[in-house]
């Protein structure tokens, strides 16, 4: 085992044990560090493998906390915004929208943990999860990064935290699934990412087992505080993009 790959083994068990205790945000970590060490070719399509299979493993775990019918809504909608994005990454400045999407979540976030009585939902709401997919879509068919949106409907929802873990999950296992048939049709998972891929998997496996027992321990109300604090350190990964 060289360097590299001890180092691409490393990053992969703390991106996936972020991933697996809130749900979100293993991209903010294994994508731009990961690209450190090898191509973005290499590191986009097993960030994307590995997505679909944490994804896989947890809603298999914990299937009756999904929240099904918000997932579904939640799907769909993205399905529609999807083509917009597309039509966003050619048509629009990507350092204007990055600077104002960061500036949108670091704002909406801050205001949230300071407020004495944090805006929630009491029940699903169909404008604001249609609201919710359509924005993930765009910004995942514009930059791959369809995550904030939904983070935010989740915690308005206060879901507990092994509720959010696993609707999430609902969610992303679908849309990694077919961005990692897209990488496949392009030629991108060759032999390297294979390679990559079986070497992180012990580790892998351990980091969701790890997060899983991490995410049963926090109380809702400590970790809508995290999720929130997560949210502000993507818009502040997003701004150092912009800049």
């Amino acid at each position: 085992m060289d360097v590299d790959l001890a180092y691409v083994i490393a990053v992969v068990f703390v991106a996936t044990l972020v991933r697996s205790t809130f749900g979100f945000g293993e991209a903010l970590v294994a994508v731009p560090l990961l690209a450190l060490r090898i191509p973005v070719e290499v590191a986009v399509p097993l960030a994307a493998a590995l997505s679909v299979g944490v994804a896989a493993v947890v809603v298999v775990q914990d299937a009756k906390l999904v929240e099904v019918r918000s997932a579904a809504w939640l799907v769909g909608a993205s399905v529609v915004g999807i083509p917009f994005g597309v039509w966003l990454l050619g048509a629009a400045d990507e350092r204007v929208v990055k600077a104002v999407l960061a500036a949108v979540i670091v704002g909406f976030s801050v205001w949230s943990l300071a407020a004495r009585q944090p805006p929630w939902l009491a029940r699903d709401s169909r404008r604001w999860m249609v609201g919710a997919g359509v924005v993930a879509g765009v910004l995942g068919g514009a930059y791959g990064m369809n995550g904030p949106p939904l983070v935010i409907y989740g915690a308005l929802r206060r879901w507990d935290p092994p509720r959010f873990r696993a609707t999430l999950q609902a969610y992303f296992l679908p849309a990694s699934a077919l961005g990692l048939v897209g990488y496949a049709t392009t030629g991108l998972v060759g032999h390297e990412v294979v390679r990559e891929l079986a070497w992180c998997v012990p580790g892998a496996a351990v980091a969701i087992v790890a997060g899983r027992a991490l995410n049963r321990r926090l109380t809702s109300r400590a970790f809508v505080r995290w999720i929130y604090v997560g949210l502000i350190a993507v818009g502040i990964a997003l701004l150092g993009q912009a800049v």
